[in-house]
């Protein structure tokens, strides 16, 4: 399949839980067309940055059924697609999962699209990897760090 997009994606977050972030860059393949997204988390993980980088590169796209390759760093993202486990997790409601709010949005957004996934080793000096790294990093560190409501209230056993 060839991709006419490519989402490469990173997440972070200091002391995990702590504060943290996402970096998305996303490319048109064969257009001179690229685009950067952040977003900073007053306390949240690493894994729900790393996930919610995908989605919200995938949101962004404003076509359906858009060929993608993501392009990430983060084994459980990666592996809970590629190798199908997010699939059964749906079929037993996210019983006893983590992040079950951000992965009913992938799905929804995923089901829209044609979405292969590409693991890449993190901090390796690929360049669009590395981007997204600094984004996610500085996105953290920003004044007025947006709200994970889901995490903050399931931290506190308010879920």
């Amino acid at each position: 399949m060839s991709h006419e997009v490519h989402i490469y994606t990173d997440g972070a977050a200091k002391g995990n839980p702590g504060p943290g972030g996402y970096g998305v860059v996303m490319e048109w393949v064969g257009k001179p067309y690229r685009k950067e997204f952040y977003e900073g988390f007053r306390h949240t993980t690493n894994n729900r940055m790393e996930l919610l980088a995908v989605i919200v590169g995938l949101e962004k796209l404003k076509f359906p059924n858009t060929k993608v390759l993501v392009v990430s760093d983060s084994k459980y993202v990666v592996d809970s697609v590629t190798k199908g486990w997010v699939f059964g997790w749906e079929k037993k409601g996210f019983k006893d999962k983590k992040n079950p709010d951000l992965w009913m949005r992938y799905l929804k957004i995923h089901r829209k699209h044609q979405v292969d996934f590409k693991w890449i080793k993190g901090h390796n000096n690929h360049p669009q990897n590395e981007r997204c790294d600094q984004l996610a990093v500085m996105a953290s560190t920003l004044p007025n760090l947006s709200v994970d409501g889901f995490y903050e209230r399931e931290e506190k056993g308010l879920l």
